[in-house]
Protein backbone atom coordinates (compact mmCIF):
# COMPACT_ATOMS: atom_id res chain seq x y z
CA UNK A 1 0.00 0.00 0.00
CA UNK A 2 1.18 3.49 -0.83
CA UNK A 3 1.12 6.37 1.65
CA UNK A 4 -2.04 7.74 0.00
CA UNK A 5 -3.72 4.35 0.38
CA UNK A 6 -2.85 4.33 4.08
CA UNK A 7 -4.24 7.82 4.58
CA UNK A 8 -7.52 6.76 2.95
CA UNK A 9 -7.55 3.56 5.02
CA UNK A 10 -6.93 5.51 8.25
CA UNK A 11 -9.80 7.90 7.60
CA UNK A 12 -12.08 5.03 6.58
CA UNK A 13 -11.39 3.42 9.97
CA UNK A 14 -12.23 6.73 11.68
CA UNK A 15 -15.56 6.93 9.83
CA UNK A 16 -16.41 3.35 10.82
CA UNK A 17 -15.45 4.09 14.42
CA UNK A 18 -17.70 7.18 14.48
CA UNK A 19 -20.69 5.40 12.94
CA UNK A 20 -20.32 2.48 15.35
CA UNK A 21 -19.73 4.32 18.63
CA UNK A 22 -21.24 7.83 18.64
CA UNK A 23 -24.24 6.78 20.74
CA UNK A 24 -21.91 5.09 23.22
CA UNK A 25 -19.94 8.31 23.58
CA UNK A 26 -23.19 10.20 24.27
CA UNK A 27 -24.29 7.56 26.80
CA UNK A 28 -20.99 8.11 28.62
CA UNK A 29 -21.69 11.84 28.84
CA UNK A 30 -19.36 12.86 25.99
CA UNK A 31 -20.16 14.83 22.82
CA UNK A 32 -21.11 12.99 19.63
CA UNK A 33 -18.43 14.77 17.60
CA UNK A 34 -15.69 13.49 19.94
CA UNK A 35 -16.11 10.05 18.35
CA UNK A 36 -15.19 11.52 14.95
CA UNK A 37 -11.86 13.28 15.65
CA UNK A 38 -8.87 11.02 14.79
CA UNK A 39 -6.56 10.20 17.74
CA UNK A 40 -8.59 12.44 20.06
CA UNK A 41 -11.45 9.93 19.86
CA UNK A 42 -9.07 7.22 21.13
CA UNK A 43 -7.97 9.42 24.04
CA UNK A 44 -11.61 10.02 25.00
CA UNK A 45 -12.38 6.32 24.65
CA UNK A 46 -9.61 5.51 27.13
CA UNK A 47 -11.31 7.83 29.63
CA UNK A 48 -14.68 6.17 28.97
CA UNK A 49 -13.37 2.65 29.60
CA UNK A 50 -11.23 3.76 32.55
CA UNK A 51 -7.86 2.95 31.04
CA UNK A 52 -4.64 5.06 30.95
CA UNK A 53 -4.39 7.69 28.23
CA UNK A 54 -0.99 6.33 27.13
CA UNK A 55 -2.75 3.19 25.87
CA UNK A 56 -3.64 5.35 22.86
CA UNK A 57 -0.02 5.13 21.71
CA UNK A 58 -0.21 1.33 21.66
CA UNK A 59 -3.11 1.49 19.21
CA UNK A 60 -0.83 3.00 16.57
CA UNK A 61 2.17 0.66 16.92
CA UNK A 62 2.09 -2.09 14.24
CA UNK A 63 1.72 -5.64 15.63
CA UNK A 64 1.11 -4.24 19.14
CA UNK A 65 -2.20 -2.81 17.97
CA UNK A 66 -3.35 -6.30 16.91
CA UNK A 67 -3.18 -7.27 20.60
CA UNK A 68 -4.68 -4.01 21.83
CA UNK A 69 -7.76 -3.88 19.58
CA UNK A 70 -9.47 -6.96 21.11
CA UNK A 71 -8.66 -5.64 24.59
CA UNK A 72 -10.30 -2.29 23.78
CA UNK A 73 -13.35 -3.96 22.23
CA UNK A 74 -13.90 -6.07 25.35
CA UNK A 75 -13.29 -3.15 27.72
CA UNK A 76 -15.76 -1.02 25.74
CA UNK A 77 -18.70 -3.42 25.95
CA UNK A 78 -17.97 -4.13 29.63
CA UNK A 79 -18.18 -0.40 30.32
CA UNK A 80 -21.80 -0.66 29.16
CA UNK A 81 -22.75 -3.73 31.18
CA UNK A 82 -21.95 -6.49 28.66
CA UNK A 83 -19.73 -8.61 30.88
CA UNK A 84 -20.71 -12.21 30.20
CA UNK A 85 -18.53 -14.66 28.28
CA UNK A 86 -20.83 -14.81 25.24
CA UNK A 87 -20.62 -11.05 24.69
CA UNK A 88 -16.84 -11.24 24.96
CA UNK A 89 -16.61 -14.05 22.40
CA UNK A 90 -18.99 -12.30 19.98
CA UNK A 91 -17.17 -8.95 20.03
CA UNK A 92 -13.83 -10.68 19.31
CA UNK A 93 -15.28 -13.01 16.65
CA UNK A 94 -16.90 -10.07 14.82
CA UNK A 95 -13.68 -8.01 14.95
CA UNK A 96 -15.40 -5.39 17.07
CA UNK A 97 -18.44 -4.93 14.84
CA UNK A 98 -20.62 -6.23 17.68
CA UNK A 99 -20.14 -2.75 19.17
CA UNK A 100 -21.68 -1.36 15.97
CA UNK A 101 -24.72 -3.60 16.56
CA UNK A 102 -25.05 -2.57 20.21
CA UNK A 103 -24.74 1.11 19.28
CA UNK A 104 -27.95 1.01 17.21
CA UNK A 105 -30.07 -1.78 18.72
CA UNK A 106 -29.56 -1.61 22.48
CA UNK A 107 -30.45 0.87 25.16
CA UNK A 108 -27.14 0.88 27.01
CA UNK A 109 -26.31 2.32 30.40
CA UNK A 110 -22.79 3.55 31.01
CA UNK A 111 -21.13 2.25 34.17
CA UNK A 112 -19.00 5.21 35.20
CA UNK A 113 -17.53 3.67 38.33
CA UNK A 114 -16.82 0.24 36.85
CA UNK A 115 -14.03 -1.64 38.59
CA UNK A 116 -11.46 -2.19 35.83
CA UNK A 117 -9.46 -4.72 37.85
CA UNK A 118 -9.67 -8.41 36.82
CA UNK A 119 -12.66 -10.11 38.47
CA UNK A 120 -10.97 -13.47 39.08
CA UNK A 121 -7.59 -15.18 38.96
CA UNK A 122 -7.96 -16.44 35.37
CA UNK A 123 -8.73 -12.94 34.09
CA UNK A 124 -5.80 -11.56 36.07
CA UNK A 125 -3.49 -14.17 34.51
CA UNK A 126 -4.66 -13.37 30.99
CA UNK A 127 -4.24 -9.65 31.63
CA UNK A 128 -0.69 -10.19 32.90
CA UNK A 129 0.21 -12.39 29.93
CA UNK A 130 -1.12 -9.83 27.45
CA UNK A 131 0.89 -7.08 29.11
CA UNK A 132 4.02 -9.27 29.06
CA UNK A 133 3.53 -10.04 25.35
CA UNK A 134 3.07 -6.36 24.56
CA UNK A 135 6.23 -5.33 26.43
CA UNK A 136 8.26 -8.19 24.93
CA UNK A 137 7.04 -7.35 21.41
CA UNK A 138 8.00 -3.69 21.80
CA UNK A 139 11.49 -4.67 23.01
CA UNK A 140 11.86 -7.30 20.26
CA UNK A 141 10.71 -4.93 17.51
CA UNK A 142 12.34 -1.64 18.46
CA UNK A 143 15.24 -2.37 20.83
CA UNK A 144 16.81 -5.84 21.09
CA UNK A 145 16.17 -9.06 19.14
CA UNK A 146 17.63 -12.49 19.92
CA UNK A 147 19.35 -14.26 17.03
CA UNK A 148 21.16 -17.57 16.55
CA UNK A 149 24.12 -18.09 14.19
CA UNK A 150 23.08 -20.99 11.91
CA UNK A 151 26.05 -21.23 9.50
CA UNK A 152 29.83 -20.94 9.52
CA UNK A 153 30.06 -18.01 7.10
CA UNK A 154 31.46 -15.70 9.81
CA UNK A 155 33.79 -18.16 11.54
CA UNK A 156 35.90 -17.32 13.52
CA UNK A 157 34.25 -14.03 14.47
CA UNK A 158 30.84 -15.62 15.11
CA UNK A 159 30.46 -19.37 15.55
CA UNK A 160 27.64 -21.76 14.74
CA UNK A 161 25.67 -22.00 17.98
CA UNK A 162 26.30 -18.44 19.15
CA UNK A 163 23.17 -16.87 20.62
CA UNK A 164 23.22 -13.11 20.05
CA UNK A 165 21.41 -10.00 21.04
CA UNK A 166 20.93 -7.82 17.97
CA UNK A 167 20.49 -4.10 18.59
CA UNK A 168 17.79 -2.38 16.55
CA UNK A 169 18.82 1.03 17.94
CA UNK A 170 22.33 1.29 16.48
CA UNK A 171 21.18 1.70 12.87
CA UNK A 172 17.67 2.85 13.80
CA UNK A 173 14.73 0.52 14.44
CA UNK A 174 12.72 -0.28 11.35
CA UNK A 175 8.96 0.11 11.80
CA UNK A 176 7.33 -3.22 10.82
CA UNK A 177 6.11 -3.16 7.24
CA UNK A 178 3.98 -6.26 7.72
CA UNK A 179 1.06 -5.07 9.82
CA UNK A 180 -0.74 -8.37 10.46
CA UNK A 181 1.58 -10.95 12.00
CA UNK A 182 2.11 -13.04 15.11
CA UNK A 183 4.21 -11.17 17.67
CA UNK A 184 7.81 -12.22 18.35
CA UNK A 185 8.04 -14.82 15.57
CA UNK A 186 9.56 -14.38 12.13
CA UNK A 187 8.03 -15.90 9.00
CA UNK A 188 6.75 -19.25 10.30
CA UNK A 189 4.55 -20.26 13.24
CA UNK A 190 6.64 -22.42 15.61
CA UNK A 191 6.11 -26.21 15.29
CA UNK A 192 4.16 -25.72 12.06
CA UNK A 193 4.94 -24.94 8.44
CA UNK A 194 2.34 -22.18 8.28
CA UNK A 195 3.41 -18.61 7.65
CA UNK A 196 2.96 -16.26 10.57
CA UNK A 197 1.75 -13.20 8.68
CA UNK A 198 -0.53 -11.79 6.00
CA UNK A 199 1.01 -10.19 2.91
CA UNK A 200 -1.54 -7.35 3.01
CA UNK A 201 -1.70 -4.60 4.11
CA UNK A 202 1.89 -3.35 4.08
CA UNK A 203 3.22 -0.12 5.60
CA UNK A 204 5.73 2.01 3.64
CA UNK A 205 9.36 1.69 4.75
CA UNK A 206 10.16 3.88 7.77
CA UNK A 207 13.22 3.75 10.02
CA UNK A 208 13.60 5.55 13.34
CA UNK A 209 16.78 7.60 13.90
CA UNK A 210 19.81 5.50 14.79
CA UNK A 211 22.89 6.22 16.89
CA UNK A 212 25.37 5.34 14.12
CA UNK A 213 25.72 4.64 10.42
CA UNK A 214 26.74 1.27 9.01
CA UNK A 215 30.52 1.31 8.77
CA UNK A 216 32.85 -0.86 6.74
CA UNK A 217 33.68 -4.12 8.57
CA UNK A 218 30.55 -3.90 10.78
CA UNK A 219 28.79 -7.21 11.29
CA UNK A 220 25.18 -6.66 10.23
CA UNK A 221 21.93 -8.64 10.41
CA UNK A 222 19.68 -8.09 7.39
CA UNK A 223 16.83 -9.63 5.45
CA UNK A 224 18.21 -11.74 2.61
CA UNK A 225 17.33 -9.87 -0.62
CA UNK A 226 17.33 -13.05 -2.73
CA UNK A 227 14.84 -14.88 -0.53
CA UNK A 228 13.78 -17.53 -0.99
CA UNK A 229 16.39 -20.28 -1.46
CA UNK A 230 13.80 -21.87 -3.74
CA UNK A 231 14.23 -18.97 -6.12
CA UNK A 232 17.97 -18.42 -5.65
CA UNK A 233 19.44 -21.89 -6.00
CA UNK A 234 17.53 -23.59 -8.80
CA UNK A 235 17.53 -20.62 -11.25
CA UNK A 236 14.04 -21.69 -12.34
CA UNK A 237 12.66 -18.16 -12.19
CA UNK A 238 9.98 -19.33 -9.76
CA UNK A 239 9.38 -16.97 -6.90
CA UNK A 240 7.94 -17.29 -3.43
CA UNK A 241 7.79 -13.58 -2.62
CA UNK A 242 7.77 -12.41 0.99
CA UNK A 243 7.38 -8.97 2.53
CA UNK A 244 10.79 -7.38 3.14
CA UNK A 245 10.66 -7.75 6.91
CA UNK A 246 9.66 -11.42 6.65
CA UNK A 247 12.53 -12.48 4.40
CA UNK A 248 15.11 -14.81 5.94
CA UNK A 249 17.52 -13.19 8.40
CA UNK A 250 21.18 -13.27 7.38
CA UNK A 251 24.30 -12.06 9.19
CA UNK A 252 27.44 -10.99 7.30
CA UNK A 253 30.20 -8.42 7.47
CA UNK A 254 29.66 -5.17 5.59
CA UNK A 255 32.70 -4.65 3.33
CA UNK A 256 31.30 -1.97 1.04
CA UNK A 257 29.18 1.09 1.90
CA UNK A 258 27.26 3.46 -0.41
CA UNK A 259 29.53 5.27 -2.86
CA UNK A 260 32.40 2.76 -2.63
CA UNK A 261 34.17 1.15 -5.56
CA UNK A 262 34.73 -2.50 -4.66
CA UNK A 263 36.88 -5.18 -6.24
CA UNK A 264 38.27 -8.56 -5.19
CA UNK A 265 41.75 -9.60 -6.28
CA UNK A 266 42.92 -13.14 -5.50
CA UNK A 267 40.43 -13.29 -2.64
CA UNK A 268 41.36 -9.95 -1.02
CA UNK A 269 38.80 -7.15 -0.89
CA UNK A 270 39.82 -3.72 -2.18
CA UNK A 271 37.81 -0.55 -1.52
CA UNK A 272 38.51 2.50 -3.66
CA UNK A 273 41.77 0.93 -4.77
CA UNK A 274 43.07 0.05 -1.28
CA UNK A 275 43.00 -3.31 0.48
CA UNK A 276 40.26 -3.42 3.11
CA UNK A 277 41.70 -3.42 6.63
CA UNK A 278 39.77 -5.82 8.87
CA UNK A 279 39.53 -5.49 12.67
CA UNK A 280 41.66 -7.70 14.90
CA UNK A 281 38.72 -9.94 15.80
CA UNK A 282 38.04 -10.72 12.13
CA UNK A 283 39.85 -13.86 11.00
CA UNK A 284 39.11 -14.44 7.31
CA UNK A 285 39.32 -18.03 6.17
CA UNK A 286 39.97 -19.56 2.76
CA UNK A 287 40.22 -23.05 1.32
CA UNK A 288 43.74 -24.47 1.20
CA UNK A 289 45.50 -27.36 -0.50
CA UNK A 290 47.82 -29.22 1.87
CA UNK A 291 50.52 -31.22 0.07
CA UNK A 292 51.64 -34.35 1.94
CA UNK A 293 54.81 -36.40 1.55
CA UNK A 294 52.76 -39.59 1.66
CA UNK A 295 55.08 -41.21 4.20
CA UNK A 296 54.73 -39.46 7.52
CA UNK A 297 51.55 -40.39 9.45
CA UNK A 298 49.50 -37.38 10.57
CA UNK A 299 46.59 -37.52 13.01
CA UNK A 300 44.33 -35.05 11.19
CA UNK A 301 41.38 -35.73 13.53
CA UNK A 302 43.43 -34.53 16.50
CA UNK A 303 45.00 -31.72 14.48
CA UNK A 304 41.65 -30.36 13.26
CA UNK A 305 40.24 -30.46 16.78
CA UNK A 306 43.30 -28.78 18.29
CA UNK A 307 43.26 -26.05 15.62
CA UNK A 308 39.48 -25.64 15.83
CA UNK A 309 39.01 -26.35 12.11
CA UNK A 310 35.24 -26.64 11.85
CA UNK A 311 34.47 -27.04 8.13
CA UNK A 312 36.56 -30.20 7.69
CA UNK A 313 38.44 -31.34 4.61
CA UNK A 314 38.79 -34.06 1.98
CA UNK A 315 41.46 -35.76 -0.14
CA UNK A 316 41.56 -34.90 -3.83
CA UNK A 317 42.52 -38.49 -4.58
CA UNK A 318 41.46 -41.19 -2.12
CA UNK A 319 44.03 -43.62 -3.55
CA UNK A 320 47.17 -41.49 -3.39
CA UNK A 321 45.93 -39.30 -0.50
CA UNK A 322 48.76 -36.88 -1.20
CA UNK A 323 46.68 -33.68 -1.35
CA UNK A 324 44.24 -32.65 1.35
CA UNK A 325 41.78 -29.80 0.76
CA UNK A 326 40.81 -27.93 3.93
CA UNK A 327 37.60 -26.04 3.33
CA UNK A 328 38.21 -23.19 5.75
CA UNK A 329 41.51 -22.17 7.32
CA UNK A 330 42.91 -18.90 8.67
CA UNK A 331 46.30 -17.60 7.54
CA UNK A 332 47.64 -18.30 11.05
CA UNK A 333 46.40 -21.86 10.77
CA UNK A 334 48.10 -22.23 7.40
CA UNK A 335 51.41 -21.08 8.86
CA UNK A 336 51.11 -23.62 11.66
CA UNK A 337 50.45 -26.46 9.22
CA UNK A 338 53.62 -25.61 7.30
CA UNK A 339 55.61 -26.63 10.38
CA UNK A 340 53.93 -30.04 10.78
CA UNK A 341 56.21 -32.96 9.85
CA UNK A 342 54.95 -34.70 6.71
CA UNK A 343 53.44 -31.57 5.17
CA UNK A 344 55.37 -30.32 2.15
CA UNK A 345 53.30 -27.27 1.31
CA UNK A 346 50.18 -25.29 2.23
CA UNK A 347 48.73 -23.27 -0.66
CA UNK A 348 45.69 -21.01 -0.56
CA UNK A 349 43.19 -21.89 -3.29
CA UNK A 350 42.40 -18.96 -5.60
CA UNK A 351 39.43 -19.38 -7.90
CA UNK A 352 40.12 -17.71 -11.23
CA UNK A 353 37.78 -19.51 -13.63
CA UNK A 354 34.61 -17.64 -14.56
CA UNK A 355 31.55 -18.64 -12.56
CA UNK A 356 28.10 -17.92 -14.01
CA UNK A 357 26.67 -17.86 -10.48
CA UNK A 358 28.68 -14.75 -9.60
CA UNK A 359 26.85 -11.41 -9.65
CA UNK A 360 25.81 -9.88 -12.03
CA UNK A 361 25.90 -13.24 -13.88
CA UNK A 362 27.06 -11.65 -17.14
CA UNK A 363 30.77 -11.11 -16.41
CA UNK A 364 33.76 -13.45 -16.53
CA UNK A 365 34.29 -13.16 -12.81
CA UNK A 366 34.93 -15.62 -9.97
CA UNK A 367 34.43 -15.48 -6.21
CA UNK A 368 38.12 -14.57 -5.76
CA UNK A 369 38.53 -12.17 -8.70
CA UNK A 370 35.68 -9.77 -9.09
CA UNK A 371 34.85 -6.20 -10.09
CA UNK A 372 35.36 -3.34 -9.80
CA UNK A 373 31.74 -2.43 -9.12
CA UNK A 374 30.03 0.68 -7.74
CA UNK A 375 28.02 0.43 -4.49
CA UNK A 376 24.89 2.56 -5.14
CA UNK A 377 24.30 5.63 -2.97
CA UNK A 378 20.96 7.34 -2.44
CA UNK A 379 20.50 10.33 -4.75
CA UNK A 380 23.47 9.45 -6.98
CA UNK A 381 22.94 9.03 -10.72
CA UNK A 382 24.65 6.45 -12.94
CA UNK A 383 24.74 6.01 -16.70
CA UNK A 384 22.40 3.28 -17.85
CA UNK A 385 23.46 1.15 -20.79
CA UNK A 386 22.82 -2.42 -21.87
CA UNK A 387 26.20 -3.31 -20.35
CA UNK A 388 25.58 -1.65 -16.97
CA UNK A 389 21.91 -2.66 -16.72
CA UNK A 390 22.58 -6.16 -15.22
CA UNK A 391 24.18 -4.47 -12.18
CA UNK A 392 21.11 -2.36 -11.45
CA UNK A 393 18.19 -4.31 -12.92
CA UNK A 394 17.10 -5.84 -9.62
CA UNK A 395 17.44 -2.46 -7.89
CA UNK A 396 15.25 -0.77 -10.50
CA UNK A 397 12.54 -3.44 -10.57
CA UNK A 398 12.45 -5.35 -7.27
CA UNK A 399 13.91 -2.95 -4.71
CA UNK A 400 12.61 0.37 -6.06
CA UNK A 401 9.49 -0.93 -7.80
CA UNK A 402 9.86 0.57 -11.27
CA UNK A 403 8.57 -0.87 -14.54
CA UNK A 404 11.55 -1.78 -16.74
CA UNK A 405 11.52 -2.82 -20.38
CA UNK A 406 14.27 -3.23 -22.97
CA UNK A 407 13.34 -2.56 -26.57
CA UNK A 408 16.33 -3.33 -28.78
CA UNK A 409 19.06 -0.98 -27.58
CA UNK A 410 16.61 1.24 -25.73
CA UNK A 411 16.00 1.02 -21.96
CA UNK A 412 12.52 2.12 -20.91
CA UNK A 413 11.65 2.89 -17.26
CA UNK A 414 8.04 3.65 -16.35
CA UNK A 415 7.21 4.18 -20.00
CA UNK A 416 10.05 6.65 -20.73
CA UNK A 417 13.39 6.11 -22.44
CA UNK A 418 16.20 6.22 -19.86
CA UNK A 419 19.95 6.74 -20.24
CA UNK A 420 20.55 7.35 -16.50
CA UNK A 421 19.14 6.15 -13.21
CA UNK A 422 19.04 7.89 -9.81
CA UNK A 423 19.01 5.60 -6.77
CA UNK A 424 16.19 5.94 -4.26
CA UNK A 425 18.03 4.41 -1.29
CA UNK A 426 21.46 3.31 -0.10
CA UNK A 427 22.93 -0.12 -0.77
CA UNK A 428 25.61 -2.24 0.92
CA UNK A 429 27.93 -5.12 0.05
CA UNK A 430 27.93 -7.97 2.57
CA UNK A 431 30.41 -10.86 2.71
CA UNK A 432 31.24 -13.70 5.08
CA UNK A 433 34.69 -14.04 6.65
CA UNK A 434 34.65 -17.69 5.59
CA UNK A 435 35.31 -16.61 2.03
CA UNK A 436 34.92 -19.94 0.22
CA UNK A 437 31.98 -21.11 2.31
CA UNK A 438 29.70 -18.09 2.33
CA UNK A 439 26.56 -17.31 0.36
CA UNK A 440 26.90 -13.53 0.15
CA UNK A 441 26.74 -10.46 -2.08
CA UNK A 442 29.14 -12.02 -4.56
CA UNK A 443 26.25 -14.26 -5.59
CA UNK A 444 23.13 -12.11 -5.19
CA UNK A 445 24.38 -8.54 -5.22
CA UNK A 446 23.55 -5.45 -3.20
CA UNK A 447 21.69 -5.29 0.12
CA UNK A 448 19.15 -2.42 0.18
CA UNK A 449 18.98 -0.15 3.20
CA UNK A 450 15.36 -1.12 3.85
CA UNK A 451 16.52 -4.73 4.38
CA UNK A 452 18.81 -3.82 7.31
CA UNK A 453 17.66 -5.35 10.63
CA UNK A 454 20.31 -4.44 13.18
CA UNK A 455 23.76 -4.86 14.67
CA UNK A 456 24.87 -7.89 16.75
CA UNK A 457 26.31 -6.56 20.00
CA UNK A 458 26.42 -9.34 22.58
CA UNK A 459 26.80 -13.13 22.81
CA UNK A 460 24.78 -14.33 25.80
CA UNK A 461 25.22 -18.07 25.15
CA UNK A 462 27.30 -20.27 22.85
CA UNK A 463 26.82 -24.00 22.28
CA UNK A 464 29.26 -26.17 20.38
CA UNK A 465 27.75 -29.00 18.32
CA UNK A 466 24.26 -27.46 18.28
CA UNK A 467 23.48 -28.96 14.86
CA UNK A 468 24.14 -32.46 16.20
CA UNK A 469 22.64 -34.66 18.94
CA UNK A 470 21.92 -32.89 22.23
CA UNK A 471 24.17 -35.36 24.02
CA UNK A 472 27.13 -33.78 22.18
CA UNK A 473 26.26 -30.18 23.04
CA UNK A 474 28.89 -28.29 24.99
CA UNK A 475 28.74 -24.74 26.31
CA UNK A 476 31.63 -22.56 25.14
CA UNK A 477 32.10 -20.82 28.47
CA UNK A 478 34.81 -18.51 27.09
CA UNK A 479 32.23 -17.00 24.68
CA UNK A 480 29.35 -16.57 27.14
CA UNK A 481 28.69 -12.86 27.86
CA UNK A 482 31.18 -11.56 25.28
CA UNK A 483 30.80 -8.54 23.03
CA UNK A 484 30.76 -8.89 19.25
CA UNK A 485 32.73 -5.70 18.56
CA UNK A 486 35.61 -4.11 20.39
CA UNK A 487 39.37 -3.87 20.49
CA UNK A 488 41.49 -6.94 21.19
CA UNK A 489 40.24 -10.48 21.53
CA UNK A 490 36.78 -11.24 22.98
CA UNK A 491 36.64 -11.40 26.78
CA UNK A 492 33.87 -13.11 28.73
CA UNK A 493 32.08 -11.01 31.35
CA UNK A 494 30.18 -14.03 32.72
CA UNK A 495 32.16 -14.21 35.97
CA UNK A 496 31.59 -10.51 36.58
CA UNK A 497 27.88 -11.05 35.95
CA UNK A 498 27.74 -13.92 38.46
CA UNK A 499 29.56 -11.85 41.07
CA UNK A 500 27.18 -8.92 40.53
CA UNK A 501 24.18 -11.27 40.71
CA UNK A 502 25.43 -12.82 43.95
CA UNK A 503 26.06 -9.35 45.41
CA UNK A 504 22.51 -8.34 44.50
CA UNK A 505 20.91 -11.30 46.27
CA UNK A 506 23.13 -10.93 49.34
CA UNK A 507 22.35 -7.21 49.48
CA UNK A 508 18.63 -7.88 49.06
CA UNK A 509 18.70 -10.46 51.86
CA UNK A 510 20.32 -8.07 54.37
CA UNK A 511 18.11 -5.18 53.26
CA UNK A 512 14.95 -7.23 53.89
CA UNK A 513 16.33 -8.45 57.20
CA UNK A 514 17.10 -4.90 58.28
CA UNK A 515 13.69 -3.67 57.14
CA UNK A 516 11.93 -6.47 59.06
CA UNK A 517 13.93 -5.59 62.19
CA UNK A 518 13.03 -1.90 61.83
CA UNK A 519 9.31 -2.67 61.40
CA UNK A 520 9.30 -4.91 64.44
Amino acid sequence: MTLNHWILFFFAVQVIHFLGTWKLYESAGRKRWEAAIPVYNAIVLMKIIGRPTWWTILLFIPIINLIMFPVIWVETIRSFGKKNTLDTLIVIATLGFYIFYLNYTQSLTYIADRNADPEHKAADTISSLLFAVIVATIVHTYFIQPYTIPTSSLEKSLLVGDFLFVSKMNYGARVPMTTVAMPMVHDTIPLTKQKSYLNWPQLPYLRLPGIQNINRTDIVVFNWPADTVYKFRDHSGLRADKPIDKKSNYVKRCVGIPGDSLSIKDGLVYINGKELALPERAKPQYSYKVILDGKTPIDFEYLFKDMDITDGGYFLNQQTRDTLVISALTSAGAERLKNIPGIKGVNRIIYKNADSGIFPHTKQWSQDNFGPIYIPQKGKTVALTLESLPFYKTIITDYEKNDLKVNGNEIIINGKAATTYTFGQNYYWMMGDNRHNSEDSRYWGYVPENHIVGKPIFIWMSIDGINGPKSNWKIRWDRVFTTVDGEGQPQSYFKIFLIALAAFFVGEYFWKKRKAKTNS
